[in-house]
């Protein structure tokens, strides 16, 4: 017999400022499932899971739970339903410890009582034993890491009493260890008849969690499927209407000069050390290894937001000195963060002021900024992108993921760079928006931008690298030319196997 019905949207419609978010989408849950939620970036996912977590109110359509009509009148009525979200960003105080985060979740809320910080220790110590979590209760939350972040968040759900448990690109900053350690996790809570709807970008990982998968399309609900009935390339097609090439760097570049040199460079301060390698104009080179390798600390040592203390950097043959991102911007370097939220772009300020930000002094005479010269740049620069918005006068919050990643590296193209560093360009984004970053990146190689691309993405990693260097501990312990690397090479040296033991010995240089 099948499993009940546990929720059941129907004919679901949402619209922002003549926008149609949702449109007639439907989607339903059985208790215990894993009900996959699929679609490009503006799909209309985020419309969805808010109007089931009762931060968004829909303009038609019904929703049910436990086959009762559902009230979705505000997140606290949504939580005390059993529905509750775990977001891609950790929503965890930092400033808290991991029990007095978890006693927010199932503590009632009084104005005056007496803990019992006893009890309330040995109560965070089995919600987070429920989840599989090695995590010390009295341990501020900021101190832990992305995946352990993850399984407090799960712990705090289900310390909620949750039935329906949405999990938004849960893997995205994950290794594959702790990825498939919280899929191991995800089956216990199944078991327990949670339902589960999760969505994500990484579509191989699928059919390890789900049972079913939706595909959310311009807003539209386009199909259900039994995740046998489908595979990857089926999903694509329903997802963006079209096929999408996998990346592929194709014909090794035609290496120009030099543009970058690392010579033994270290940070104390991140944990860098002894790092040589170069980067040629016209040519992508790969970052490799596990979260915490040390390539985001490599590449802001690089930008100067933590500078190096050893070693050198030079710069078409000429070493300089980077002490802040000025330095690095005057010496014709770009940095594209893995954060685009909080560093990245400015959420509360349009697509024009992001696009033009780094590209001021050149729009500015006499101390005033040429407005007009401002709003080409930024309508030629978006259109450069096909940066999808209504207007330059967007707030960039309003846009999709992948268009706010187009929007943060459309800022840093209007400098001009000679050296373009992008840290996981594509995390997060949909198989459309990433195909598109690809090409964009690809044509910056083609007119002789030198290109640093960090990823833990390995197909994107082996598909657009001209070389590869893997990193592990702070060093570069690996080099390996684009034509000849494998993911099995890589992951031994990212895991310290014997192909990586002579680079760590010290015999990695630049090319």
């Amino acid at each position: 017999m099948a499993d009940p019905l546990l929720l059941r949207a129907a004919d679901v419609s949402k619209a922002y400022a003549g926008v149609q978010a949702l449109s007639h989408a439907s989607f339903d849950l059985r208790a215990g499932e894993a009900h996959a939620l699929v679609g490009e970036n503006g799909a209309g996912k985020s419309t969805f899971i808010r109007i089931l977590t009762g931060a968004v109110q829909p303009d038609a359509g019904e929703i049910f739970l436990r086959g009762e009509p559902f009230a979705h009148s505000s997140p606290r009525a949504a939580k005390a339903q059993g529905i509750v979200a775990v977001y891609q960003q950790p929503t965890l105080f930092p400033e808290l410890t991991v029990t007095e985060n978890l006693a927010i979740a199932v503590e009632p809320a009084v104005l005056w009582r007496r803990v019992d910080w006893r009890v309330r220790r040995e109560r965070a110590r089995s919600m987070l034993a429920a989840v599989g979590a090695q995590v010390d209760p009295d341990a501020d939350a900021a101190a832990l890491s992305r995946p352990q972040q993850q399984l407090v968040e799960i712990a705090r759900a289900l310390g909620a009493d949750a039935k329906v448990l949405i999990l938004d690109e849960p893997t995205a900053s994950l290794s594959d260890s702790d990825a498939s350690n919280l899929i191991r996790v995800l089956g216990e809570v199944r078991a327990r008849g949670v339902g589960v709807i999760y969505i994500s970008h990484r579509l191989e990982e699928l059919p390890r969690i789900a049972d079913r998968v939706t595909v959310l399309r311009d807003g539209c609900t386009i199909g259900t499927h039994t995740m046998a009935a489908v595979n990857r390339e089926q999903l694509i097609r329903m997802m963006v209407g079209r096929d999408i090439a996998v990346a592929s760097r194709g014909s090794p570049a035609e290496r120009g000069e030099r543009v970058l040199e690392l010579r033994g460079l270290g940070c104390r301060a991140s944990g860098v050390r002894e790092v040589s390698l170069s980067v040629h104009a016209g040519e992508i080179v790969g970052l490799a290894g596990l979260v915490g390798a040390g390539r985001t600390e490599l590449a802001c040592a690089v930008f100067g937001v933590t500078p190096a203390d050893a070693g050198e950097i030079r710069m078409k043959g000429r070493e300089v000195h980077i002490r802040n991102p000025s330095d690095a911007i005057a010496c014709g370097i770009a940095y594209v963060p893995e954060d685009r939220r909080r560093h990245g772009t400015m959420m509360e300020m349009s697509v024009g002021a992001n696009v033009t930000l780094a590209a001021l002094d050149k729009l500015s005479r006499f101390g005033a900024l040429d407005r007009r010269r401002e709003r080409e740049l930024a309508v030629e620069s978006c259109g450069r992108l096909a940066v999808k918005t209504p207007s330059i006068f967007t707030r960039v919050s309003a846009l999709s993921g992948g268009n706010q990643q187009k929007v943060a590296l459309s800022r840093w193209l209007v400098t001009n760079p000679s050296l373009l560093i992008l840290d996981e360009p594509t995390q997060g984004i949909d198989v459309g928006a990433k195909g598109e970053i690809h090409a964009r990146v690809k044509a910056l190689a083609a007119e002789g931008v030198a290109i640093l691309m960090i990823s833990s993405d390995l197909p994107e990693v082996l598909g657009m690298s001209d070389r590869i260097g893997v990193m592990r501990d702070g060093m570069l312990v690996d080099m390996l030319d684009g034509r000849e690397a494998t993911a099995e090479r890589i992951l031994t040296s990212t895991l310290g196997g014997a192909a990586g033991s002579a680079a760590a010995a010290g015999n990695v240089q630049p090319v």
